[in-house]
């Protein structure tokens, strides 16, 4: 991926904890890394294909001065989702923040944070076998669609599926969608929980395997692997799962499993021959 730099522009702000910092402000110095696919702009000469470094100066200069934070880590966080959030070529962000005046009773160069952030393209598997099941899978979609930094890009088509499990249930209808979104993976997840118990889910109360009102599972996130207590990412058991592999193969059939390093079109295609 191609990179453009922004280094060190230099601000006077009001950013830190002490009075002192706030009142008399004090000088910082910001640099941006950007990852963006330019090579369009490079051939053709055309500035729209590319990011005008002038603006996103300016616009870091604006989110920069709008308020005085407490900690350099907000600044950086705040500029950070500002140039993700306006301009959608950006793919990733790298912001450093330095405060060469900080308030520390020694010799230093500086103190200064550093974050990075990107545009993930995520997969989700959705299910219902309560009530209006297609609805069901509907209305979850459109929620999700509301939230702030979550675009919906594709979406499969549903399939009726035997539930998975020794209980005794209704048949599935099942899904999958493409979704972009700036969101980390913890954050996401808390979206999720908040629409599930909208819809009438809870997690903590249902039975295993048993029938639910919605399912929504993080499937892929991206190249993340995430491994905590309430979430695995990529999800453990979608190789082993054909109403997680058929859908999604319909939308994402090319997309590398980062830990089996194998297409999804590859894990279908396997276990459909040990079906």
């Amino acid at each position: 991926m191609d990179k453009i730099y922004i280094n060190d522009l230099e601000f006077v702000g009001y950013h830190g904890v002490f009075p002192e910092e706030k009142k008399l402000g004090q000088k910082f110095l910001v640099s941006v890394e950007i990852l963006a696919d330019v090579r369009e702009a490079g051939i053709t000469g055309n500035l729209e294909k590319s990011i005008h470094y002038g603006h996103v100066a300016a616009d870091i200069e604006k989110i920069f001065s709008k308020k005085s934070y407490n900690l350099i880590e907000t600044c950086a966080e705040k500029i950070a989702m500002g140039i993700l959030r306006k301009y959608e070529l950006v793919q990733e962000i790298k912001v450093l923040v330095k405060k060469p005046w900080a308030p520390i009773q020694m010799h230093f160069k500086e103190v200064a944070v550093e974050i990075i952030r990107k545009r993930y393209l995520v997969y989700l598997s959705l299910g219902s076998n309560i009530g209006n099941k297609s609805e069901n899978i509907g209305k979850a979609i459109e929620k999700l669609q509301n939230y702030p930094d979550i675009n919906v890009n594709k979406k499969s088509t549903i399939i009726e599926t035997k539930p998975f499990g020794p209980i005794k249930q209704e048949d599935f209808l099942n899904c999958c969608i493409e979704v972009e979104t700036i969101l980390l993976p913890t954050e996401f997840l808390d979206i999720i929980s908040i629409i599930e118990k909208e819809m009438g889910r809870e997690r903590t109360k249902e039975i295993k395997w048993g029938p639910r009102t919605i399912d929504i599972d993080i499937i892929l996130y991206g190249k993340e692997i995430v491994e905590k207590d309430n979430l695995s990412i990529p999800h453990q058991w979608m190789s082993e799962r054909s109403f997680v592999l058929d859908p999604l193969s319909e939308i994402a059939p090319n997309v590398i499993h980062p830990l089996l390093n194998k297409s999804i079109f590859q894990l279908k295609r396997e276990l459909d021959k040990n079906i």
